[in-house]
């Protein structure tokens, strides 16, 4: 088996996106989904091994992708967090961090952020812009009134 490439085998597309499409929410899969047209939202497959979103050149998601294998033509604005495979052909653009386990990359796609290899498939954790305790922005500042200081009067109006 040396100098063999084990070849991924995609799975069967149960759905489409077609080019005229424009979809607002979140994409939820399972199986091969292909995706000719817009998502405003996160594309999330489920966790399988043969859950693969198939972007074309015509495609863009406005959202973080998350599936564990991603073969992309068109546009994400946004993470794509891969737990498997990640392809990359000549008109992919990211534009966001990206997470993978095993990447391929044709001479022409581009990355604008990170690329980050994970091992063992740990995948990092989906960042939320909210604290889920309360759902109030988690901005790391303090947010109650009682500590916020008073402003002091400075034109001697007291």
């Amino acid at each position: 088996m040396i100098g063999r490439k084990k070849r991924f085998k995609v799975p069967r597309i149960t759905t489409v996106i077609g080019s005229e499409a424009v979809l607002k929410g979140d994409l939820l899969f399972k199986g091969g989904v292909h995706v000719d047209g817009t998502v405003h939202g996160n594309v999330i497959g489920e966790q399988d091994e043969r859950s693969t979103l198939i972007l074309s050149d015509s495609g863009l998601v406005e959202g973080d992708v998350r599936a564990p294998n991603v073969i992309l033509n068109g546009r994400v604005v946004g993470d794509v967090v891969a737990s498997g495979r990640v392809e990359l052909a000549v008109n992919a653009r990211v534009t966001g961090a990206l997470y993978y386990r095993l990447l391929e990359m044709e001479m022409g796609a581009e990355v604008n952020g990170q690329l980050i290899c994970v091992e063992n498939g740990e995948l990092p954790p989906p960042r939320l812009g909210y604290d889920e305790k309360d759902g109030a922005e988690s901005t790391g500042a303090a947010d109650s009134a009682s500590d916020q200081q008073p402003v002091a009067d400075t034109d001697g109006n007291s």
